[in-house]
């Protein structure tokens, strides 16, 4: 053995130092390395060093796992047949619409009232005057059946309704029935037009309510209490 390698074999300390300076010039050269690539990537920031082995793993591994985890898509056939199976499912069904709710009672002429109930040129009036156009239209004002409809002894012509409470409804003067005798009628349905038959000073409806235990009632309450307000007349 040469005297050389006996002295480094009988000097172990003198081996552990070398070790050592070795160790710390690896760590000095590394330290210079990075902080070389420091200075570059803030002098170019468009152009950065590239990170050290160790992180390019870390992110190629963070890569390979998501991957791993990331589901394929689905292949163009699965799609079809789920184009497919939508368009072959029926429609739903459209929701009901509520019927608007239909008016019980109505105004029996569009025209303005222009004579009251009562005790007119010394007689008696037994219902309320609408002046309205000849040939206008004329509304049952309630639900109910015609119970006569012709010639009437000073109204020239009329058509009479059981309402549906009971009462019967008089039109009179009027020019043109529309309604037959045991027709059904509904609030608002057209029954005959505006005349000015029989004993009439202009064209004008004539309407009358009868109670079967009172006889001719004033029609304005009566309209008013089932909603329908028809104003005042200028008398």
């Amino acid at each position: 053995m040469p005297v050389t390698d006996l002295l480094s074999a009988l000097r172990p300390g003198a081996t552990r130092s070398r070790r050592h300076r070795v160790a710390t010039r690896a760590v000095a050269v590394s330290a210079a390395v990075g902080a070389s690539l420091g200075v570059l990537a803030f002098a170019n920031p468009e152009n950065p060093a590239p990170a050290p082995a160790a992180a390019e793993t870390a992110t190629n591994s963070s890569a390979i796992q998501y991957a791993a985890f990331d589901p394929a898509p689905p292949a163009p056939e699965a799609w079809d047949q789920h184009r497919a199976a939508q368009e072959a499912a029926p429609a739903p069904a459209p929701e009901p619409v509520a019927a608007p709710a239909r008016p019980h009672t109505v105004r029996p002429v569009a025209g303005r009232l222009t004579s009251n109930f009562g005790s007119r040129w010394g007689a008696m009036h037994n219902g309320l005057d609408f002046g309205d156009p000849i040939g206008a239209p004329i509304f049952a004002v309630t639900d109910g059946v015609v119970i006569e409809a012709g010639p009437a002894s000073g109204f020239g012509l009329w058509v009479r309704v059981q309402q549906d409470d009971g009462t019967v409804g008089v039109y009179g003067h009027v020019n043109d029935i529309l309604a037959e005798v045991g027709q059904p009628v509904l609030a608002g349905d057209v029954i005959a037009t505006v005349g000015n038959r029989g004993q009439s000073t202009g064209p004008h409806l004539h309407y009358e309510v009868h109670d079967p235990a009172l006889g001719p009632i004033d029609p304005m309450p009566w309209l008013a209490a089932r909603g329908v307000h028809v104003g005042f007349a200028e008398e």
